[in-house]
């Protein structure tokens, strides 16, 4: 199993911060209401870099998917489509930054990407009702990415997308339905799409993983909650992010290629490299591409969910068990076999 890189070892020593608000003020987050939180401010870590250290991308710039030569067919993307608007977003770009602030089918969204949990979700970037940016704080809780917005510098947890320190605390963005897909999925279902590329192709060695054999490590980096008991932590699990959130192992899911879970439908499909796995991202070892989808009067729709690690859903959602084997007695989760590609 290879080592975690040095770009992350460096960090171990900012986790002895202090958990501060005074200390903070005086790091950049006078506006900060810390006089509102819904957390411990224990549970909050320093990732090492200062607030905006890891810069999100404001002014994105995007070409035609078919032009696309640097990123390759099996690189996973995050494929967003709004209005007939359909955009990838390269995980070899948001490994380096995060967070991507874009206007996608007239709709202003955050599309974001926290490397330690994996998680990659996209939010409508409205709060108290009006448009506002995201940035990145250099904080992490249960090792996911801490956000703020530029309205009222409140933070954000990305995994849930609730507001947990500031003004805005208790406030939940809504999340939109994206897949997590390689670029040639996204290409065949989006062949007019745009795709973004780096403002400053030297700003970042993009297309590198500095984060290498992290996904097959013993166990979370920057964590120190409870572990699942009964599951590696380290595993990918898939979450359906409805009212009663559905969790299971990716493993169950790639056996069967298509579960059915409720009204809801999760498949499978080859193709798709792991950001976290090898040096580069091209080279990770293939984990996949989930989809998940509720049929409607009008067709098939997405629905959002979530290809993260087994202790992050446990540390978000832990009295919700991660299904590991398909139940005989559960009518409202049946694997019902193979998927048709």
């Amino acid at each position: 199993m290879r080592a975690v890189t040095a770009f992350l070892i460096a960090v171990v020593t900012a986790t002895t911060a202090t958990a501060n608000p005074s200390a903070w003020k005086r790091q950049g987050w006078a506006d900060t209401n810390f006089s509102k939180r819904a957390i411990e401010w224990n549970e909050i870590m320093s990732g090492g870099p200062p607030k905006d250290g890891i810069p999100s991308i404001d002014e994105p710039k995007f070409q035609p998917v078919a032009d696309e030569t640097e990123v390759a067919a099996n690189e996973p993307v995050i494929g967003l489509e709004i209005n007939g608007d359909a955009r990838a977003y390269p995980l070899r770009i948001l490994i380096w930054h995060e967070i991507v602030n874009d206007t996608v089918g007239g709709e202003p969204v955050a599309v974001t990407y926290c490397p330690l949990c994996n998680s990659a979700v996209v939010f409508k970037r409205a709060v108290k009702g009006e448009t506002t940016t995201f940035g990145t704080t250099g904080k992490l809780r249960n090792s996911d990415l801490v956000m703020y917005d530029r309205l009222t510098e409140s933070w954000w947890q990305q995994f849930t997308g609730k507001a947990i320190v500031g003004e805005m605390t208790g406030t939940q963005l809504e999340i939109l339905p994206a897949r997590l897909e390689a670029l040639a999925q996204f290409r065949e279902r989006h062949p007019d799409g745009k795709i973004l590329v780096p403002n400053n192709p030297n700003f970042r060695n993009y297309g590198r993983n500095p984060y290498a054999g992290y996904d097959s490590s013993a166990r979370p980096f920057l964590f120190r909650g409870d572990l699942p008991e009964d599951i590696n932590p380290m595993v990918r699990v898939v979450m359906v992010r409805t009212d009663q959130p559905t969790i299971l192992s990716l493993n169950l899911l790639r056996t069967h290629e298509r579960i059915q879970a409720g009204d809801v439908t999760l498949t499978w499909a080859p193709g798709q490299a792991s950001a976290l796995d090898d040096n580069s991202v091209a080279g990770g070892r293939d984990v996949g591409t989930v989809a998940v989808e509720r049929e409607t009067a009008d067709g098939a729709e997405d629905v959002p969910y979530d290809v993260t690690f087994a202790f992050v859903a446990h540390a978000f959602h832990p009295e919700t068990a991660i299904v590991q084997q398909c139940p005989d007695d559960d009518d409202t989760l049946k694997c019902v076999g193979t998927a048709s590609r």
